[in-house]
C-alpha cells in the first residue's frame, strides 16, 4: 500500500501567502518560500500553491515566485490558479513546479486536460473539483465556488481521468471551513470509481479527521491550510498520531 500524503495548501496573493474567507478579511500569514521550506522540514509530503489573484499581470510575479520556491524546496509542489492554456502550464512547470492544478478553465474547456496531458504527461495534471451536495446531488462549481454548473462530481471526475488527469483534488464546499471533518462518504465513492489518486480537501480540524479520511474516505492524500499555517496541528505530531493508529505515512 502506498503511503498516505499530508499536503499543506498555500494561497498566494501578490507574492505573499494569505488566508481569508471568500477573499474577504485576507491576512498575510507568511513568506511562501520560507513557509514552504518550513513545511518540508516538518515532514510535509507535498505542497500546493494557489495563485488566488491569477491575473495576466500577476502571472509573471507568480512564475518568478515558483522559480524561487523550486530553488529552496526539496519536496514536490503543485501550482494552480488561472491556468487557461497549455502555455500557462508550460511557464509554471518550466519555472520548477512538479504539477499544475486546473479547475474552472477545464470545466469550460475539458479538452484542455487532454492538451496539457499530451504536452507534459498525465502525472503533471491535477484536476481540482469544487462541489456542493444538495438534494442528494454533488454539483460542480467554478470561480472559487461562486457559480454552479451542470456537471456532477462523479461523472466529471471520471471524464477528467479519461481525458488525462493524473490526480483529482476534491474540495467539498459543504465541509470547507467547518473543521468538522472531510466528506468521507463522497471521497470513498470517488476512490472506488477512479483508478487515479484522490486528494481530500475541506473540513480538517482535528488529527482524527485525517485518520478518518484515510481509513473511511479511502483518500490517497489530505490537504489543509489554516491548521498548518497557525501550527494548530504540527505536521510531525500529526504523522506520529497517524503511525500510532496504523496509517502508513512517510
Amino acid at each position: 500500500m502506498l503511503a498516505k500524503r499530508i499536503i499543506p495548501c498555500l494561497d498566494i496573493r501578490d507574492g505573499k501567502t494569505v488566508k481569508g474567507i471568500n477573499f474577504e478579511n485576507v491576512v498575510d500569514v507568511g513568506d511562501p518560500v520560507e513557509l514552504g521550506a518550513k513545511y518540508a522540514i516538518d515532514g510535509a509530503d507535498e505542497l500546493v500553491y494557489l495563485d488566488i489573484t491569477a491575473t495576466h499581470e500577476g502571472r509573471k510575479l507568480f512564475a518568478d515566485l515558483v522559480l524561487r520556491i523550486s530553488e529552496h524546496l526539496n519536496i514536490p509542489f503543485t501550482v494552480g490558479g488561472g491556468i487557461d492554456r497549455v502555455e500557462d502550464a508550460d511557464i509554471l512547470l518550466s519555472a520548477g513546479a512538479d504539477k499544475v492544478s486546473i479547475n474552472s478553465s477545464v470545466v469550460r474547456d475539458p479538452g484542455l486536460i487532454n492538451r496539457i496531458a499530451r504536452a507534459f504527461g498525465n502525472q503533471f495534471v491535477v484536476v481540482a473539483i469544487d462541489a456542493q451536495l444538495k438534494d442528494g446531488r454533488w454539483t460542480v462549481f467554478v470561480n472559487g465556488g461562486r457559480i454552479a454548473t451542470d456537471k456532477e462530481l462523479f461523472g466529471w471526475a471520471k471524464e477528467a481521468q479519461e481525458r488525462g488527469a493524473g490526480e483529482i483534488l476534491f474540495t467539498s464546499m459543504n465541509h470547507d471551513g467547518t473543521r468538522n471533518g472531510y466528506a468521507c462518504e463522497a471521497l470513498k465513492e470517488l476512490s472506488n470509481q477512479l483508478s487515479i489518486p484522490v486528494i481530500a480537501s475541506g473540513g480538517a480540524g482535528e488529527k482524527e479527521h485525517f485518520m478518518e479520511v484515510f481509513e473511511q474516505g479511502c483518500a490517497d492524500a489530505a490537504l489543509a491550510a489554516s491548521i498548518f499555517h497557525y501550527n494548530e496541528i504540527p505536521i510531525p505530531e500529526l504523522k506520529e498520531y497517524l503511525k500510532k493508529n496504523n496509517v502508513i505515512v512517510r
